[in-house]
């Protein structure tokens, strides 16, 4: 089993707009309503592929109920701790013919709920139990306001297996503290984590800090992976058209599952590039057309970098 960690779960609408202008009206063509956060949406597409998940994290008010009741609507397996206060909503503004010519996508996320000492308690109570048995543990997302900052490193460090960690700032800076076993950040945020804009050199970084290996996703660069196997870089072919918002959760998903499988790090990386792939196809993040995964794989570059001291962490 993968218990899949989201703190900051939110309530999604994803907007597509055929050529949306600020200050002006806009006519939205098609609204997608879903659970959302970033361990969220790693569960959904886990579950799309026939994996046992649990998804689990902090929910309040009458959006935190929306998250819950949506999960269940999509019967992926969830157990969120409540807060008293409201969950928070986040809007994608994605153009209307993203998915046959591409385009950007636009996010206006809120910052979250505030969280008290005694419902973080209550959480990490929870977590410890769920973690239990669990093969994998994905910890994925912000922190909203009243968590502690240092929050996934103490996660990390009551988990009883592996932990894959995507964050930004200072929650992923500290979070490496706790030694997960992957971290996955894209580009903007390893270089906030690690202060510098190489990313060997940031990889490096967060390698000696404690993450046992750093997977960059670098968006239709494919990733960029300082692993205890070697440097490793894993691409498509050409980049595909689409929505990106949720290949960063997909590629996630594909990490977890690599390593709750035990595949070897230049398979686990194909899978995970091929499957990010395909959540860009898709209109909205954690859904995937897995008939497409054959097809992507089958495009998928790999080779090794020398990099001596990126892997003189291990």
């Amino acid at each position: 089993m993968i218990v899949t960690v989201t703190l900051n779960a939110a309530l999604d609408d994803t907007y597509e707009v055929a050529d949306a202008r600020f200050g002006e009206v806009n006519r939205v063509a098609a609204v997608y309503r879903r659970p959302g956060g970033k361990g969220v949406n790693v569960a959904r597409v886990l579950h799309g592929l026939g994996h046992e998940v649990v998804a689990t994290g902090l929910a309040g008010g009458a959006a935190g109920r929306q998250i819950v009741e949506g999960l269940a609507s999509f019967g992926v397996p969830a157990s969120f701790s409540p807060v008293a206060a409201e969950s928070r909503r986040t809007v994608t503004v994605v153009g209307r013919d993203a998915t046959t010519s591409g385009g950007d996508a636009t996010m206006f996320c809120e910052p979250g709920p505030t969280v008290t000492v005694p419902e973080w308690n209550t959480f990490v109570g929870r977590y410890e139990a769920l973690t239990r048995d669990a093969a994998v543990v994905v910890l994925s997302g912000s922190l909203p306001p009243g968590v502690p900052p240092d929050a996934y490193a103490a996660l990390t460090r009551l988990a009883p297996g592996p932990v894959v960690l995507d964050a930004d700032g200072e929650a992923l800076r500290l979070g490496a503290a706790g030694r997960p076993d992957v971290v996955k950040p894209n580009a903007g945020e390893l270089a906030r984590a690690s202060g510098t804009g190489d990313t060997a050199a940031g990889i490096r970084a967060l390698r000696a800090a404690g993450a046992g290996a750093v997977v960059v996703s670098l968006g239709p660069d494919g990733v960029l992976a300082g692993t205890p196997d070697g440097v490793l870089r894993a691409a498509l072919d050409r980049p595909v058209p689409g929505n990106p918002t949720g290949a960063g959760d997909a590629l996630v998903a594909a990490l977890a599952a690599g390593l709750a499988g035990g595949l070897p790090w230049p398979e686990r990386l194909r899978r995970a590039v091929a499957l990010a792939a395909c959540a860009v196809r898709s209109p909205v993040a954690g859904e995937i057309d897995a008939g497409r995964l054959p097809a992507l794989l089958s495009r998928v570059t790999l080779r090794t970098e020398e990099d001596h001291a990126a892997r003189a962490h291990d």
